[in-house]
């Protein structure tokens, strides 16, 4: 098992647009072979903060998520 915790730290004002990008995102991850759980959570220290919680099974499901298309178009709306 192969646990993931990434902390993004979301501009002022985007973080509605930030979660309903990560919704959308979580309903294709959800569908990936291997994926054990994926979840965003708000940082209660920092509110402009996501910290997303990823479980796979192995390395092959997280690197297979990593090179999915549906994460590589997420990146860039990630970033605004």
């Amino acid at each position: 098992m192969i646990s993931v915790i990434a902390k993004l730290a979301i501009k002022e004002g985007r973080m509605e647009e930030a979660i309903q990008a990560f919704k959308e995102l979580m309903a294709l991850v959800a569908k990936e072979e291997g994926t054990v759980s994926y979840t965003i959570n708000r940082a209660q220290a920092n509110p402009n903060t996501l910290v997303v919680m990823e479980r796979y099974k192995d390395k092959a499901a997280l690197d297979a998520h990593s090179s999915s298309p549906h994460f590589k178009a997420f990146l860039p709306r990630a970033r605004r």
